[in-house]
């Protein structure tokens, strides 16, 4: 893996050299002579001084605005315990208690130029034996997997310039695009997923936002640990992205994208090279004071792309109608990954975690990639959700699923998720989840039960 300190190595770079200029000494001025007064042997001038002076542009910049950048930076601390128990029916089950712990400064801007470093780690309360961690600790063989291996790394470290209405940003850095879905941050998961990459973003034209990015690695949730199944290693990337977005209505956002993903780990075939095309239209359109309906209609198409050895062309479409009666909001939606040739449409650098159930069964498209029975692949999602925000402005929320495989019309099983959470003033949020998955009676043939609870502290 590529390790970047390009940020860090300038915050300190700049640092020391502020401090240095601020110890310069005062020019000298010599005494004037008292009017009347007896006159004195002429004294010796002192040598002029040798050192270099700074020019007045180069002391405002260094002894000005280089220690305000650092003076009004910012730190950020986020401190997030959590306990999670994994039970899958054919699997011993897991609990796991960790704590992720990620601190960072970022500079404030400075002539268009800023900064940022931070580093990230997870520690395991308890016996590691207890819970399966990735295939990372031997101990936890035959337990149900909890994707929170212990681990220490470099979260970001990224430089950014801003100027003419375009934003360049690069290092190792966070990307979250839309709603997750195609490119996400994986934030459910205690190791964040960052990207060694360069991106731009324009918003010259009206209305436009228009991005590209190049990615050459990909630090995924499992990070840089002994003993990972190579699938669930880092990805040396060789990847580009596009997006457009206009928003010229309140009431519709308009996207559309190319995701051209060279994806590399331990895995001979490459399944996860795709190229994928797409576009959206979402929003939510007020119709009283406290009722508001919410929209998506997506499509994309999706091919093999460079060395993936499983020739596919598959679709994929998700919609989804909502409404909200404050304080309650309810709705439904059906997302379909798409098949062809015993291959399911992918999204390898998706926030997984927030589609087609909690569980966490479908991080994988079914397909022949992956081990899914001849003739069965894809995956079709028909969901239903309702919240309301009970006293005490606590939000409740439950999602229901039913799962049926795209070819084959395989009925992979039905999943019930609920969560419930509440702050407490700025910085503190508590949370407990629930997710249940039936499948005894589908090809997988067996069931899934997760429960978390979680304290998070940000700053």
């Amino acid at each position: 893996m590529k390790k970047l300190h390009v940020a860090a190595t300038a915050l300190a770079l700049a640092g020391s050299g502020a401090a240095a200029l601020n110890a310069q000494e005062k020019p000298f001025t010599p005494e004037k002579t008292p009017p009347h007064s007896t006159p004195q042997a002429a004294e010796a001038k002192p040598a002029a001084s040798a050192e270099p002076t700074l020019s007045a542009s180069t002391d405002k910049f260094f002894n000005g605005k280089l220690p305000e950048a650092l003076a009004k930076g910012k730190f950020n601390l986020n401190v997030r315990p959590r306990w999670e128990h994994a039970d899958q029916s054919n699997l011993r089950e897991s609990d796991a208690f960790t704590v992720r712990t990620r601190f960072g400064f970022t500079t404030a801007p400075l002539e268009g130029f800023q900064a940022m470093v931070e580093g990230e780690n997870v520690s395991v309360i308890g016996p590691r034996h207890n819970f399966n961690a990735a295939g990372s600790n031997p101990g936890g063989a035959g337990r149900t997997p909890v994707g929170d291996p212990p681990t220490t790394e470099l979260n970001q470290a990224w430089l950014s310039y801003t100027n003419f209405s375009t934003l360049a940003k690069a290092g190792r850095q966070r990307i979250a695009l839309d709603n997750h879905r195609f490119i996400g941050d994986v934030g459910w998961r205690q190791n964040m997923q960052t990207y060694d990459s360069a991106v731009i973003e324009n918003k010259s034209l009206p209305y436009t936002t228009l991005l590209y990015g190049y990615i050459w690695e990909v630090n995924r949730v499992f990070g840089d640990v002994n003993g990972l199944a190579p699938a669930n290693t880092d990805y040396n990337s060789d990847s580009h992205i596009f997006h457009l977005t206009y928003n010229q209505w309140k009431w519709m956002s308009i996207n559309a994208y190319t995701y051209l993903l060279d994806l590399e780990n331990g895995v001979p075939t490459e399944p996860n090279s795709t190229a994928t095309y797409g576009a959206f239209v979402n929003g939510s359109v007020p119709v009283h004071e406290k009722v508001s309906l919410d929209y998506r209609a997506e499509f994309a198409w999706q091919t093999d792309y460079a060395n993936n050895a499983f020739e596919y062309e598959a679709e994929y479409y998700n919609l989804e109608l909502g409404a909200t009666i404050k304080p309650v909001n309810f709705g439904a939606g059906y997302e379909a990954l798409g098949s062809d040739e015993g291959s399911g449409f992918k999204t390898p650098l998706a926030t997984l975690h927030a589609f087609n159930g909690w569980a966490d069964v479908f991080l994988n498209t079914p397909g022949r990639e992956f081990g899914a029975p001849a003739g069965v692949a894809g995956l079709r999602d028909l969901y239903a959700f309702a919240g309301i925000t009970l006293p005490y402005e606590v939000p409740f929320r439950v999602i229901v699923h039913q799962y049926r495989s795209d070819s084959g019309s395989v009925h992979y099983g039905d999943e019930l998720n609920a969560v419930v959470s509440k702050k407490f003033g700025k910085h503190w949020t508590a949370l407990a989840k629930y997710a249940h998955f039936d499948g005894k009676e589908a090809p997988t043939a067996f069931d899934v039960d997760k429960i978390w609870a979680q304290v998070e502290f940000n700053y």
